[in-house]
């Protein structure tokens, strides 16, 4: 079977040479050629280092319940690129996706300077939202947030910053506060601001930022656990048995794991209020069943490999370490670690989070992509582990993978280490989809 985003990556595929290269100019032209869509195009813009994508399919989800055609733009994907690019959580359809690309490439300007791969897929994403008269869109920012291609707008409906930690300092700069000032871009004057749990270096850069620009701004802490819930005859039977969480006064169940999704389901209760606030209709039923329906692939995921159980998480930087590790703390066994990790990461902070004594350790490379070496990696996860009980290198991810699950019966396997690793493992195991 034809992989269906083949063709989208032969189309992009000559742009993939211009990397990452911040900066608003290239897609501000390119936006203009082809008539400023974005323009039309009412938007939530989400950034932050971690809990971006799971605010982004919790919005979208209850807008999408609330009756609204509702887009959603989210990166990286996992196993296509038709994933970023979504209305009612339905990905773009292939043969629509190359339509509008190559209406993008089209509109380029030879004497300019050339777009990188992720802004023509940016535009894309305009072009296509405003085609189809979408309500609102749910826009998440792909690197930073100031120079960020989705920055384009002067007036969103709402600015969410969700949280705040090192990453991509390459990009973005080494220290909290420089972070920080680079995710406050996408504040806006007189636009709503709804800020997650942030250190306290951020916090001083975020306030500051929201005080020149007059910013109307929620600080969101986490959702509390309901003891008791009471159901309504409107109750959906899918949601009585999940766990049920508060926020300003919502109640909701919660279809996520991990401990920091009571902060990013309260990140996106607390954006619905803004968006009530400004006279959009979103019942409680609607808060209700776009909670329970939402999904989010390659996030604290129970999936399945070879028939035995499997956790999947990206576990991309130290701060999501940090989650994924508190999680399986709940489950009181030891694990085996299939990871594979690119070489940008800080591999030292996410073992120091991860790896515990009695655990075993199944180093495999990423695919197609810059990966660390595995050999350093294992000296380096030892030095911060000595009493690990076991480190192994293997070729690739299917010799890796296997190997955990065979420890199955005494450590329960995880895969983690790189979303990009996940979407290969996807990939091969497309019947979690």
């Amino acid at each position: 079977m034809t992989d269906p985003t083949s063709a989208i990556d032969t189309l992009l595929a000559p742009f993939h040479q211009f990397g990452v290269n911040l900066g608003l100019s290239r897609i501000q032209t390119l936006l203009a050629a082809l008539g400023s869509p974005h323009h039309s195009v009412p938007i939530i813009h989400v950034a932050g280092t971690n809990g971006k994508g799971s605010v982004c399919a919790y919005l979208s989800s209850i807008l999408t319940a609330a009756g609204y055609r509702v887009g959603r733009y989210t990166s990286p994907h996992l196993v296509d690129w038709n994933e970023r690019i979504c209305i009612d959580d339905r990905p773009i359809d292939t043969k629509i996706a190359l339509e509008i690309l190559d209406r993008v490439i089209q509109a380029i300007d030879p004497n300019l300077p050339t777009p990188t791969q992720f802004e023509i897929v940016t535009a894309a994403m305009w072009l296509y939202f405003a085609d189809s008269q979408v309500d609102i869109a749910v826009i998440e920012v792909g690197l930073g947030g100031r120079l960020d291609a989705t920055n384009v707008c002067d007036e969103p409906l709402a600015t969410v910053i969700t949280s705040i930690s090192i990453d991509h300092w390459q990009q973005l700069g080494d220290t909290i506060a420089k972070i920080a000032a680079e995710k406050a871009g996408i504040l806006k004057p007189n636009c709503w601001a709804i800020i997650g749990t942030l250190p306290p270096d951020a916090v001083a850069v975020v306030t500051d930022r929201i005080a020149q620009l007059d910013c109307p701004v929620k600080w969101v802490k986490p959702a509390v656990k309901v003891p008791t819930v009471r159901f309504s005859s409107e109750t959906p039977s899918a949601a009585k048995s999940l766990p049920w969480y508060e926020f300003a006064g919502i109640e909701y169940p919660l279809t996520l794991l991990g401990e920091m999704q009571l902060t990013n389901s309260a990140i996106a209760i607390a954006t619905i209020d803004v968006l009530r606030r400004l006279g959009w209709g979103i019942s409680d039923e609607a808060i209700i069943a776009g909670m329970t329906n939402t999904r989010w692939l390659g996030r604290m995921q129970w999936t399945t490999w070879q028939g035995d159980k499997l956790l999947i998480d990206g576990a991309h930087n130290p701060a999501a370490a940090v989650a994924l590790r508190q999680y399986i703390d709940t489950l009181n066994t030891p694990i085996s670690w299939a990871i594979g990790m690119l070489s940008t990461k800080a591999h030292r902070e996410i073992f120091q989070a991860l790896l515990r004594p009695g655990d075993r350790l199944y180093l495999v490379p990423i695919p197609d992509h810059s990966s660390a070496d595995l050999n350093l990696l294992a000296d380096l996860a030892r030095s911060v582990c000595p009493e690990i009980g076991s480190i192994d290198i293997y070729p690739d991810l299917v010799a890796g993978l296997t190997a955990a699950i065979s420890s199955s019966n005494t450590h329960q396997p995880v895969l983690c280490g790189s979303l990009y690793l996940l979407g290969y493992f996807l990939k091969l195991n497309r019947s979690t989809l």
